[in-house]
């Protein structure tokens, strides 16, 4: 029993790591890819993509919906958000407490005040409430039309979307442009799902 186990844990081993190394490789792929689009046609195809976002989600006052600041060639979603604070939603922004958790999601108004977080990422005020999203916008580097995003390796999003989804519904909504897509992003059995994402061309439902 001890010889059977030592083999099924030195197989996972090695299908772990063969992952990783393909993950990694086709993040750089990716980002090069993504790069590339966003210097050509990134505020334009920004504002493409809140406009499809907000017809296809039609996202309701009341609702909580946590979008995301840009970190270099990622989709801008400030316009978005400015939107749906003039529909009454709840804006929350991710706040990363520490590796290998889920994120936290705070209340954000336009003009507060943002702290740099240790990631490198700017988040609100530990004092802004925190809130539960009804609607969550990803970031991602690609995503393929069954649904799968590949991150950056943290697994923030993949660990907040099943902590959200075991005690509420949430749509999970990727943002990207078209330029990201792939034939089928490397994944493993702890990444979830999109259940919709949104480029500047299109608002695809898996």
């Amino acid at each position: 029993m001890t010889s059977e186990y030592a083999q099924e844990s030195s197989a996972l081993e090695s299908h772990e790591d063969a992952l990783a190394a393909k993950k990694a490789l086709a993040r750089k792929d990716a980002s090069a890819r993504r790069k590339a689009f966003h210097a050509e046609n990134g505020e334009n195809a920004s504002n493409l993509v809140a406009e499809n976002a907000l017809t296809a989600l039609a996202p309701k006052a009341g609702q909580v919906v946590s979008a995301f600041l840009p970190i270099g060639s990622e989709v801008d979603l400030s316009g978005l958000m400015a939107v749906l604070e003039e529909r009454g939603c709840a804006v929350a922004l991710p706040c990363v407490i520490a590796p290998e958790t889920p994120l936290v999601f705070r209340r954000w108004k336009q003009g507060d005040a943002l702290v740099k977080e240790d990631f490198g990422t700017r988040a609100p005020s530990p004092d802004a409430e925190a809130m539960d999203p009804d609607i969550l916008f990803v970031p991602m580097l690609a995503f393929d039309q069954a649904g799968y995003r590949l991150g950056y390796g943290g697994g923030f999003y993949d660990r907040s979307l099943d902590a959200l989804r075991r005690h509420k519904p949430v749509l999970a909504v990727g943002t990207a442009y078209s330029a990201q897509e792939v034939e089928a992003v490397p994944r493993g059995i702890y990444d979830q799902p999109l259940d919709w994402i949104v480029t500047e061309r299109e608002a695809i439902r898996p």
